[in-house]
């Protein structure tokens, strides 16, 4: 329980900080600005710089395919059209429950706009209960709670590959239709870097190869990123804030501990600097990700670009097959920006995604019952949880 009164005190240093920070903010802000109208003067000499440099590069900047203050009007949406999405949630095992299992669960949505169809809502849940599902992650030093973390980011996508193959293939009469398969973060999956290569290994390929699914039934998909604190972008602008004549970081910054001297507008994010930049409605400049975790990749490169959705400046992310069809990208924006209307500020079918797949409080409470009652009446006995859960559910306050 959290006791207000004794934190009341604190408040007003909070305050004091933020207002500093805001000042802060604003300086970096027009200097950023600065370094935005110089590097788009040196913009392809800045690009040749990255590519001659990039291995000594200890930072990861997006390369821009467009002018860095590029401004476009996404296109109205075609009247008839489908949207995909999935998202997941899952239940973490623990050794008080009545067994050692986890359980994830998956909400798949389908919308169809100006086809007279139902939509598709619902969730498939699987269960993990089996020694090589709870325990295979601990010879890698990867506790199983992460694992399961990894094991819904493929069911996920899996299931989503699935759902819009199965619409758009047979009997193939929906082809003509504009789709969106879209998922909610990133698609440049940063924790693979940490995980050794047999883990990751079991996690990449089924991922990567529901991604060719979609291409080969051109489904274009796209990761959406709400309040994203990337600076990507913004890392571009370090080239131009570079004071040595080549950007050999390890060379000339190698050893400094400090703040380096090309850091001069961090903590600035990309979605702050072009907030300023962008009206509602419109996208900003298309940048290539060079982050070396996309090396595992092959070759499906991730670009990303940042749009004015209304309600904030939201991250858009897209595999390169279908940022090289014009038309396919364009039309992929506008039915994204489309759903952010219809979810008053965030895409309608990622929450509903979110709504189908999220497991409250009740439903672990009935999915546990469920299993207690299924042990007892395969002659399982002394089934029950823990004394510290039971004592846990029943709190005297």
């Amino acid at each position: 329980m959290l006791d207000l009164t004794k934190i009341v005190g604190q408040i007003p240093n909070i305050s004091q900080h933020l207002k500093g920070e805001a000042v802060a903010s604003k300086k970096r802000l027009e200097l950023a600005q600065f370094l935005l109208a110089e590097a788009k003067i040196n913009q392809q000499s800045l690009k040749r710089k990255q590519k001659q440099w990039r291995d000594r590069l200890i930072f990861s900047p997006g390369i821009p395919l467009e002018p860095l203050d590029t401004q476009i009007n996404l296109e109205p949406p075609p009247y008839s059209h489908t949207v995909f999405a999935t998202d997941g949630s899952q239940i973490a095992p623990s050794h008080h429950e009545i067994a050692y299992c986890y359980l994830i669960n998956i909400g798949r949505v389908m919308l169809h706009y100006g086809q007279s169809l139902y939509p598709l809502l619902d969730s498939l849940p699987e269960l993990f209960y089996k020694p090589e599902d709870l325990y295979v992650s601990r010879k890698w030093g990867i506790r199983t709670e992460e694992w399961m973390g990894y094991r819904r980011t493929v069911s996920e996508i899996s299931v989503l590959a699935e759902m819009a193959c199965r619409w758009v293939n047979p009997p193939g009469s929906h082809f003509d239709i504009p789709n969106l398969a879209m998922v909610d973060g990133s698609l440049i999956y940063w924790f693979l870097e940490s995980l050794p290569t047999e883990a990751r290994d079991r996690i990449l390929p089924p991922i990567l190869e529901a991604w060719d699914k979609l291409r080969s039934v051109n489904v274009p998909l796209m990761g959406y990123l709400s309040a994203a604190r990337s600076s990507e972008a913004l890392n571009f602008l370090r080239l131009q804030a570079c004071p040595y004549p080549t950007p050999d970081c390890m060379t000339h910054c190698g050893n400094l501990d400090d703040k380096l001297p090309c850091q001069v507008i961090e903590p600035l994010r990309d979605a702050t600097f072009w907030s300023i930049f962008l009206k509602p409605g419109q996208r900003s400049a298309l940048f290539g990700s060079t982050n070396r975790i996309l090396d595992l990749y092959g070759d499906r490169k991730i670009y990303f670009c940042y749009v004015n959705v209304g309600t904030e400046i939201a991250r858009i992310e897209i595999p390169e097959w279908v940022v090289e069809n014009s038309t396919l990208f364009n039309q992929a924006l506008s039915l994204m920006l489309a759903q952010v209307y219809k979810g008053y500020g965030y895409p309608i079918a990622l929450s509903e995604a979110h709504n189908y797949a999220v497991v409250r409080g009740g439903d672990r409470a009935s999915f546990f019952a469920l299993l207690e009652q299924q042990m007892i009446k395969a002659g399982l006995t002394n089934v029950g949880t823990s004394y510290k859960e039971a004592r846990k559910r029943g709190s005297i306050s």
